[in-house]
């Protein structure tokens, strides 16, 4: 089986479960090393639309640069907001248009795989294109802002193990 790390994730999560390589805040993630796909959640604070009014830590803003170098070199899948100002930061290209470095942009809402609220995220694999399970009618119980930061940072398990997926068809 292809191993794969999950990079910036939190301590307690559902790709350990998944025998996969954690690194959350403690383990840095700046610490791998490469060699297989990988998964990144890069924090997202200093990217998205309120980002005037974030407060991110020294440094905190570059982990985003250096996830998505990251995933240019060893494929998998890199997670932030729709919105996020580092698509156009790392010259992503449309939807469903691969860069010079491979990668294609995805839109998910992370509802299709549970989570309670519509979380609408893009991906950017690079690697082949998974088949997406586009669910027009995933039920939501709340908003993101309506959530308290764990639950709304948590990567749902059935969103987690087809993120595995996608990463290990990614080697």
């Amino acid at each position: 089986m292809t191993p794969v790390a999950a990079l910036f994730v939190r301590k307690v999560n559902h790709y350990a479960e998944l025998g996969v390589d954690c690194y959350d805040f403690d383990r840095d993630a700046l610490t791998w090393q490469g060699g297989c796909p990988g998964i990144f959640h890069p924090p997202c604070r200093s990217w998205g639309q309120l980002a005037h009014f974030a407060k991110p830590r020294d440094g905190e803003r570059e982990l985003a640069i250096w996830a998505m170098r990251m995933v240019r070199e060893n494929g998998g899948v890199l997670e932030h907001p729709y919105a996020s100002k580092l698509w156009a930061a790392s010259g992503c290209l449309g939807f469903g248009m691969r860069d010079h470095h491979g990668g294609v942009l995805v839109p998910v809402l992370q509802s299709w795989w549970g989570h309670r609220a519509p979380k609408k995220s893009l991906l950017y694999i690079v690697g082949p294109l998974p088949s997406i399970p586009y669910l027009a009618d995933a039920p939501t119980t709340t908003t993101v802002e309506r959530m308290g930061r764990p639950e709304r940072e948590r990567t749902p398990a059935p969103f987690a193990t087809w993120l595995v997926e996608v990463a290990r068809a990614c080697a």
